[in-house]
């Protein structure tokens, strides 16, 4: 190795090729995921006429049995022997067709299925589907969160691959928008006649079969997308398999738990994704029900994703500048203050408040999109500082334990969503109309939940995340100085 060259300029230089193939694995993740986190909720209450109750117990339950499968991914990446390919890039082609079909199983209304008729079966076939989706998920999401570590090992590609991967994010989640937008039917009486709400508007379903069709056209994508992921990939990075021996795995966990870079970004990504999956959840039912305009899904979104248009080419440069830390504290305490400003909204006429709702949104979203896109750079500093500290590196084992944080975010969702039902007495039995009064309820709850969890994020950011600016330019460093030797010492090399 030329001692002229440093080994991180050895291990990066990235072209337009690198960053189009990680943004496409995060694209087909989201096209398969956002239907979890937009559709499934009310799939399951308006079409399969699911409890909430039964529907949090069942999310809380997937969680549990995460906490066994995600720590046992994360170690069959560390130290199962790389493939000719590499050590992550093989996963996207293992997954990708088992992963397509376990979205689809999820949205299937078999005619013998229906939560009035057959309760039982409907609780059990909800329940095993949701679980093989989630296991999939998770072989292909620990994989695809560990790739950055071996694709460059320089601070600022790193950066730009965080940036990217919110964009392929962005561009994965928008499909389903049309979904959510448009799979409603006007409800009709016996006498061919539209029901009228105690709101005075028009009541809407959502209907079994454009939301299958569209499952199935965003599942078999997202399967195209990660054979060309497969493809796109490099990695330049080859790191020996981690020692099988006793104990290994728990010493992993401990230096994971002991770091507090570590720790600060898990809880903020639990919280970020518990904020996100509860907006898109529960806007489903707040715009049906409370505004009676399912567009508003669409623009919602649009207002939430379009501030990401001026920050990818503004975040590399601010990240640089200001600190990832700092820039994403303030920008999700924006988040946070937006809500709250919609909750003291709470009263108006739903009609005359539309478009004011969606500016707000849009405000909340420019802040928001500051952890999104740097949320994946973040947790590699955190796990480059537990390198530097420890000399050991087990990237499998760190994403898995990260990724169980990212699902008990799913729990705080799922306990969210469906509490703020249950709270409100949402009406889910077929034919079923909302009062007033749970109309208001509703409302409150969709703007000061999300409130209070962005406002959590902020705090752990400025106050417990100790990688400011100064602080990750110090880590470059010596991060330098680790992976020289660790390259001298044979432990890892250059693809």
């Amino acid at each position: 190795m030329d001692n002229q060259e440093s080994y991180i300029a050895r291990t990066s230089g990235l072209k337009a090729k690198d960053y189009i193939g990680y943004a496409m694995g995060d694209a087909a993740g989201c096209l398969v995921f956002s239907l979890v986190t937009n559709l499934l909720q009310k799939f399951y209450t308006d079409v399969l006429y699911l409890s909430p109750l039964f529907i949090m117990f069942m999310f809380i339950a997937a969680r549990v049995w995460d906490a066994v499968n995600d720590p046992i991914m994360g170690r069959i990446c560390d130290t199962v022997k790389p493939a000719a390919s590499g050590r992550y890039r093989r996963w996207f082609r293992i997954i990708a067709v088992p992963l397509a079909l376990s979205s689809i199983l999820m949205f299937i209304k078999w005619p013998c299925l229906d939560g009035e008729v057959n309760t039982v079966g409907t609780c059990i076939y909800a329940t095993v589907t949701y679980l093989l989706f989630g296991m999939c998920y998770t072989v292909l999401q620990i994989p695809y969160g560990s790739l950055a570590s071996v694709v460059t090992t320089d601070a600022g590609e790193r950066n730009r691959l965080s940036v990217f991967r919110s964009i392929g994010a962005t561009v994965g989640s928008i499909p389903v928008l049309l979904i959510a937008s448009f799979a409603y039917a006007k409800r009709v009486d016996e006498a061919g006649n539209y029901v009228i709400g105690e709101n005075g508007r028009i009541i809407t379903d959502m209907q079994a079969a454009p939301v299958l069709t569209g499952v199935i056209i965003m599942s078999v994508c997202s399967m195209i997308m990660l054979f060309l992921t497969y493809r796109l990939n490099k990695e330049r990075v080859v790191a020996k398999p981690a020692p099988r021996e006793k104990g290994a795995a728990m010493k992993a966990v401990k230096r994971l738990v002991s770091n507090r870079a570590f720790m600060a970004v898990s809880l903020a990504a639990m919280l970020l994704l518990a904020g996100q999956m509860f907006t898109q959840s529960f806007y489903l039912y707040l715009f049906n029900d409370y505004f009676n305009a399912n567009w508003m899904n669409m623009a919602s979104q649009a207002c939430t994703y379009a501030p990401m248009l001026v920050l990818m080419f503004l975040m590399p440069k601010m990240a640089r500048k200001i600190g990832k830390k700092e820039v994403c504290a303030v920008g999700t305490l924006l988040a946070s203050l937006s809500n709250l400003v919609l909750f003291f909204l709470r009263g108006q006429d739903p009609s005359s408040l539309i478009y004011l709702f969606l500016i707000v949104c849009a405000v909340s979203g420019f802040g928001l999109t500051t952890l999104v896109m740097q949320l994946w750079a973040m947790i590699a500093d955190a796990i480059d500082d537990i390198e530097v500290r420890t000399g050991s590196r087990d990237d499998g084992t760190a994403y898995s334990f990260f990724n169980f944080f990212r699902k008990l975010g799913q729990v705080i969702a799922a306990i969210c969503v469906n509490g703020a039902l249950l709270g409100m007495n949402y009406k889910y039995e077929k034919g079923a109309v909302q009062t007033l009064e749970n109309l208001k309820v509703m409302y409150d709850m969709a703007t000061i939940i999300p409130a209070v969890l962005f406002g959590l994020i902020s705090l752990i950011l400025f106050f417990l995340f100790p990688l400011s600016r100064k602080k990750v330019e110090e880590l470059q460093v010596r991060k330098e100085e680790v992976l020289r030797e660790s390259y001298e010492n044979h432990t890892i090399e250059i693809g």
